[in-house]
């Protein structure tokens, strides 16, 4: 297929394929739009390109199967072999003396945020996401998945130099749930001035990340000034959290929803559906989450995290004003407007990093006329179904793009993988508000059997643990090919078992519940006490 499209953006981008967790394989690569009118403002003599990533040695389709399976009921996300720098690892940067460079990086990564630094050097960052800014001096980058930046780096006289000098990148070791023994939280690569100099050995301080001094980006600010929009038209409020559903798998969930995809592509429901009903959100089907915004609606989109872990949210189709972001808590921390300010000239990117029981405001306006994204860029929650979409202006999209407009290849490309291309959510042309037999998420956990099915759970790994040597089991980890370190694994997740069953009991005693379930329950937690403790006895 033939991509032909007008550039109307500029700054750091890249492509990657969106079909599951695909990109994790390679299919990814940067993008640099130019635009010598506003990079004018900014004296540099030279650019480079830097990509930095999260690598798995296992391939997506593998990674996704064995999260996705009621032998994980954690939701524990696989943990990265290593990082890359460039698509490879020990890489060497030459650089020249006196010499400023525009260097534009973007973290192509699955999973993982990253520290980045250089030694002995300071950094300037200058855009973030395709919006150049007011200059913003920093020593250290904070990068999440999907995120870019464009920094300038000014190197040192000749004279000044002794040595080759490192590269740090650093996983945010509070986004995996275990770090593996033979995990490498910190590479090292190294910015050269020539041949003759040797590299740094690296200080024991590159290793601690309290010691870096990254920018919080909700300070940066558009060089092209980009007042605060007006008070929203729309508001959307997303509560973010994560659970099992009846299949005992662990998804993802905006407002109890967690996405599926639908029968009919929603741009193409979009397109075919009557007059009458494209701005109907009811068309596009319950597990889509989506949201149907007017033309020139003024939009906030709230979020509120009650999940323990941080996540980066992405927008397709907009950069948006990030208006308010909370700290990272202890519990989950909701938003009020009524104690809320809001910057006179707020950052803009596109991609945001939600903080731990945190909360978020963002705000655009509604003039780009699509079907669009909102989701988590971190792919494996991605893949547990954390995305909503933004059906924005339909009615106007229709008089600029009619489905007989669409490139024959779109449509051949849909019939070939049995996708139907006309209808609602379901796949329904005639009775449009007919939703039977759409795409649905699994039955909820029936009440009264949630902790029953999890202990069963955890009695079934146990057992394959101490019996079942070759079964291949995940749990807060990629699977390791150690009896030792699937055995650390499954301890922190027969403990995750007991920090529930624990929490229950105490609700049920708050609640008053009988005395034969409160029996039940102890009962139930005695016996995985006991279990534990015969887990955790040294191995001969």
């Amino acid at each position: 297929m033939l991509y032909n499209f007008t550039l109307e953006q500029s700054g750091t981008y890249w492509y990657h394929s969106h079909s599951g967790a695909q990109y994790s394989d390679g299919l990814r690569g940067m993008v640099v739009i130019h635009d010598p009118q506003i990079e004018s403002k900014y004296k540099f003599d030279k650019e480079l390109d830097l990509s930095i990533s999260d690598w798995y040695h296992d391939e997506s389709a593998i990674l996704t199967e064995k999260q996705l399976t009621r032998y994980n009921p954690t939701g524990a996300e696989p943990i990265p072999d290593s990082s890359l720098f460039n698509d490879t690892r020990n890489v060497t940067v030459h650089v020249e003396p006196e010499t400023t460079y525009l260097i534009h990086i973007a973290n192509m990564g699955v999973m993982t945020s990253q520290y980045l630094f250089i030694e002995d050097h300071d950094l300037e960052i200058v855009e973030v996401d395709g919006v150049y800014t007011e200059p913003a001096k920093t020593k250290a980058l904070y990068l999440a998945v999907g995120q870019r930046t464009s920094v300038l780096l000014k190197t040192k006289k000749l004279n000044e130099v002794t040595k080759n000098f490192c590269i740090v990148q650093t996983f945010d070791a509070e986004m995996l749930d275990v770090i593996p023994k033979n995990l490498q939280l910190t590479s090292i690569n190294y910015l050269s001035y020539g041949n003759s100099f040797e590299n740094s050995v690296p200080d024991p301080t590159f290793y601690d990340v309290d010691t870096y001094d990254e920018l919080d980006d909700f300070n940066l600010k558009p060089i092209v000034p980009e007042p605060l929009l007006p008070e929203a038209d729309h508001v959307i409020h997303l509560n973010l959290h994560m659970d099992n559903l009846g299949d005992g798998i662990n998804y993802a969930f905006f407002n109890n929803e967690t996405y599926v995809s639908p029968k009919v592509p929603t741009l193409l429901t979009a397109l075919t559906a009557p007059e009458e009903l494209v701005l109907n959100s009811e068309i596009y089907g319950h597990n889509t989450n989506s949201f149907v915004l007017n033309a020139g609606d003024i939009v906030d989109m709230v979020i509120d995290n009650d999940d323990s872990n941080k996540h980066p949210l992405h927008m397709h189709g907009h950069q948006y004003q990030l208006i308010a972001r909370s700290p990272a808590y202890e519990k989950p921390h909701h938003f009020d407007y009524r104690n809320a300010s809001f910057p006179e000239n707020p950052c803009i990117r596109d991609t945001i990093m939600l903080n731990t029981f945190g909360n978020a405001v963002i705000r655009f306006k509604a003039d780009n006329p699509g079907v669009w994204f909102f989701h988590c860029h971190l792919d494996f929650h991605l893949e547990q179904g954390l995305a909503i979409v933004l059906v924005e202006a339909p009615n106007v999209l229709r008089n600029h793009v009619t489905y007989d407009s669409l490139p024959e290849d779109y449509i051949n490309i849909c019939k070939v993988a049995g996708v139907p291309t006309i209808g609602n959510a379901a796949g329904n042309s005639k009775d449009w508000l007919d939703l039977s037999g759409e795409n649905q998420q699994a039955d909820a956990l029936p009440n009264g059997f949630t902790l029953k099915r999890y202990i069963s759970m955890a009695a079934c790994i146990l057992a394959a643990l101490f019996g079942l040597y070759e079964v291949t089991i995940f749990g807060l980890e990629d699977v390791r090919h150690t009896f030792e370190e699937r055995v650390e694994s499954e301890k922190s997740v027969i403990k995750t078992f007991i920090l529930k069953l624990t929490e229950e009991y105490q609700r049920l005693t708050e609640t008053g519940a009988n005395p034969q379930k409160l029996d039940d329950v102890k009962a139930m937690l005695k016996e995985l006490d006991e279990l534990d403790s015969k887990f955790s006895e040294p191995q001969n």
